[in-house]
């Protein structure tokens, strides 16, 4: 096993990594340069986008938010509406794939990186995303149609194709085709990864054990279609997010006179960034902008157009109804569950702290950075050797690289886990080893370094219920088990719907299987380029979509108008009370 994972890895790296960096250079990265930082094209149009759909709606997630959650308790529900779930149904599918490791691991790194203020702009983001979540699920409801055995099947490939005209299906047929190659990687052989790594670094779970259980698990429930996905997703998702929330809850509670200074400090850091522990780009203010934003963008997915699939299933004659529903996902994702996390690690100060770490000089999240400002500091590509001495690095100042971790400089480096024997040699980059004065070679080296991603988010729950046991890690691990499984039991659908606009129903059951087979494949391979590879494929289907939604925009204004107009809903609740009364 161990042979065959060395062999994909280099597959994998030789292969796909090019791809990867000609995307990220050509297609993500592109944008103009302000202090420093590239702002992406991308997040341009994505917040751009947010915010004209906003003005349009007039302002649909403030004025209709409460409606929001109303149609959400199902007080509004016909059972005899068109379509294959419930509201409720339709919008814990959507969140399965929303709410998940991105609130665990990707605000760990977006304070990591830009500071606690990258909180607030992840807050601005969500808003904005509200309106584009409300108006893409819309449109996902008008134009969606019933296929040949009966099953609802909508999302962007359907409204660009049936909204726009015949002469844009190249368009929708292009995005089906990089939704569907997303849901096998981001969406499905990467969670398994995750889930796995996790099992193995906290259990010493065997990855190939791991991910035959949560295959089986995944197999078992999209085998029954979207009606299982449903109910299966409605009792996974707010069982989740119960204990992750809960668990959050009592950390702020046990902490609650600090709260106020932490708020002030997300607000106050968010326009005046402080320089942090780990250096890099933190106390810019386009770095905190811009990965409050990032991280935002693609935790709560408005604009990717994959959501609006499972709210296509949704039962209900008016689109609306649905789009409402839809608007409290950025809402739940990161208003609430995002900022819960980034709390918890400003509380507990985690962000700021450094822990015993071996340092794998081969591997790993070792990196080299060197200061560029006062201050400030920049990863650098590995020299070709870099000298200690007593665990210092001899070369200081600016441009000068130093030994990082999570490119953070760790120093005094040690030789031992006990770190008692500091280390005086040459760390040399390219071979992957350091060798000391008295010519011992070393592959790993010691040292207190930063956190980043969900062990950060661990540590932090692990300090912050340390008052009542040492178990609060236990929810993270927890939660990434839950959520990685319930991500790929959401997003299968997602392909599912893409394999079926481009192929018809025969595609259906093979897909499912070698969804299934790429779940496994996920679990025990080594996936940091497929990851990267996935989250290109997700970026270049924003494009399509969002063109779309600009043009359809009239259509979302017409129905918004039309259906609060004609309150439907006053019908549908008085239909709800006279049949729950027997009349």
């Amino acid at each position: 096993m161990e042979a065959f994972r060395s062999s994909m890895e280099s597959f994998l790296t030789t292969v796909l990594q090019p791809l990867v960096d000609f995307a990220n250079r050509y297609i993500i990265e592109i944008g103009p340069t302000v202090g420093g930082e590239t702002v992406a094209v991308m997040v341009i149009l994505l917040l751009g986008v947010g915010l004209y759909l906003t003005v349009r709606t007039g302002f649909i997630q403030v004025t209709r938010l409460g409606h929001g959650f109303g149609v959400t308790t199902g007080k509004y529900d016909d059972p005899d509406d068109p379509g294959d779930v419930s509201h409720f149904q339709a919008l814990t599918t959507a969140l399965s794939a929303t709410v998940g490791i991105g609130n665990i691991a990707g605000v760990a790194m977006a304070i990591h990186w830009g500071g606690p203020g990258a909180l607030f702009w992840m807050w601005v983001t969500a808003f904005l995303g509200m309106a584009t979540k409300y108006s893409e699920v819309t449109l996902a409801q008008k134009f969606r149609i019933t296929d040949e055995v009966g099953t609802v099947a909508g999302g962007p490939m359907y409204y660009i194709e049936r909204g726009l005209g015949p002469k844009w299906k190249p368009v929708a047929i292009f995005f089906a085709i990089m939704l569907g190659f997303t849901a096998f990687l981001t969406g499905n052989a990467v969670q398994a990864n995750t889930v796995s790594d996790q099992m193995f670094s906290t259990f010493g779970l065997p990855t190939p054990l791991t991910g035959a259980i949560t295959a089986a698990v995944v197999a078992a429930v999209i085998l029954g279609g979207i009606a299982r996905i449903g109910r299966v997703t409605a009792i996974l998702a707010p069982f989740m997010a119960a204990i992750y929330v809960t668990g959050a809850l009592v950390i702020i509670a046990l902490n609650i006179g600090g709260l106020p200074a932490a708020f002030a400090t997300i607000v106050g850091e968010a326009f005046n960034p402080q320089a942090g522990v780990a250096g890099v780009g933190a106390g810019v203010f386009v770095v905190t902008l811009m990965w409050g934003v990032r991280r935002g963008l693609f935790s709560n997915e408005a604009g990717q157009g994959s959501a609006p699939i499972a709210h296509a299933a949704a039962k209900t004659d008016e689109p609306v109804s649905e789009g409402v529903v839809a608007l409290l996902e950025p809402f739940i994702d990161t208003i609430v569950i995002c900022s819960l996390t980034g709390l918890v690690i400003v509380l507990t100060g985690m962000h700021q702290q450094r822990f015993p770490t071996e340092l794998t000089l081969g591997g790993g999240d070792i990196t080299y950075t060197a200061m560029v400002q006062e201050n400030r500091y920049e990863g650098v590509d590995a020299p070709d050797q870099i000298e200690i001495v007593d665990g210092r690095h001899t070369a200081t100042g600016i441009g000068a690289a130093a030994v990082s971790w999570h490119e953070a400089s760790v120093e005094p480096l040690y030789t031992d886990e006990g770190q008692t024997d500091l280390f005086t040699g040459t760390v040399f980059p390219a071979r992957g080893e350091a060798v000391g004065s008295d010519g011992t070679t070393y592959s790993s080296l010691y040292g207190d370094a930063v956190e980043n991603g969900a062990p950060l988010t661990a540590a932090a729950f692990r300090a912050g219920l340390a008052p009542l046991g040492d178990w609060g890690h236990l929810i993270v691990v927890l939660g990434v088990l839950l959520f990685g499984i319930s991500t790929a039991i959401s997003w299968s659908y997602y392909g599912d719907r893409c394999v079926h606009y481009l192929l018809g129903q025969r595609a259906i059951l093979p897909y499912k299987f070698v969804f299934v087979g790429m779940h496994f494949m996920g679990a025990v391979l080594p996936l940091s380029v497929v990851w990267a590879l996935g989250d290109v494929a997700l970026a270049i289907v924003i494009w399509p979509n969002l063109i779309a939604l600009v043009l359809l925009t009239p259509v979302v204004v017409e129905e918004t108008k039309s259906y609060f107009e004609r309150k439907p809903y006053e019908a549908m609740a008085a239909k709800r009370r006279a049949r729950l009364s027997g009349d």
